[in-house]
């Protein structure tokens, strides 16, 4: 069998299946026109097919189909980035693997975007990983080769942010709390203990870049016992997300 590697780029044309940032609709059976720019060669065209789409999570999809002529092809696809890996066996056996962008000419009929879900389970992975079971090898899957440390009281990059957790004392334990998303950007209430003489309430701030954790800011309070608060309730609780009924 043949094999070749093709540079490409491969865009989906008014197709509502597909949208930047968002899971793929109707997955079974969905159709779709394809175009590729591999111009000058004899596979070149546009076609209406049939696609399977299974996610792979993260606006990660494996896309597949079968073209008229017999050729087969799957696509992996990352939305969040614009990019495509396509494997492709044409008719006469050749195989192709083809790396490239694509862009999306329509949104999808669907008004939703499940980027700040996503957001926040990273967040959420990396404040547990870091700070509850001081995960110092996280910091390399989670958070963006130049990542940027707004807290005067850490040092700049994401190899600073390695060492502060190999070295964390076993009391550090933090707790989450509420979270709030909204396009690349996520903030998180909660509380560490054993980062400072008394327990602390912290609101962290994210914004996250191709899945990862790109920019840092953070806020902290000694936390203050809701006895001694003028307003009586707790400063923080780790029930928070969950809604309230009315009167508790």
């Amino acid at each position: 069998m043949a094999g070749l590697v093709i540079p490409f780029r491969r865009r989906p044309v008014e197709c509502p299946a597909t949208r930047r940032g968002t899971p793929l609709l109707n997955p079974e059976g969905a159709r779709c026109p394809w175009i590729n720019s591999l111009s000058g060669w004899p596979f070149a065209r546009t076609e209406t097919v049939e696609i399977q789409v299974i996610p792979l999570g993260n606006g990660i999809f494996a896309v597949s189909w079968r073209e008229k002529d017999g050729a087969t092809v799957t696509n992996v696809q990352d939305h969040d980035r614009g990019l495509v890996h396509s494997f492709a066996t044409l008719p006469d056996g050749t195989f192709l693997r083809m790396s490239g962008s694509f862009v999306v000419r329509r949104p999808a009929d669907r008004a939703s975007d499940d980027r700040p879900q996503r957001n926040k389970a990273l967040v959420l992975d990396a404040m547990t990983s870091l700070f509850q079971r001081h995960d110092a090898s996280a910091v390399e899957r989670l958070y963006a080769p130049d990542y940027i440390q707004h807290n005067p009281g850490i040092p700049q990059g994401r190899d600073a942010l390695r060492r502060l957790v190999a070295g964390l004392p076993e009391e550090v334990f933090y707790e989450p709390g509420l979270m709030v998303a909204e396009g690349d950007l996520v903030a998180i209430h909660g509380r560490i203990r054993g980062w400072a003489e008394v327990p602390q309430i912290v609101v962290d701030i994210f914004r996250i870049q191709d899945g990862r954790l790109a920019e840092h800011w953070d806020v902290l309070q000694n936390e203050i016992p809701a006895a001694e608060a003028l307003g009586g309730i707790t400063m923080f609780d780790p029930g928070e997300h969950h809604p309230r009924k009315a009167g508790s």
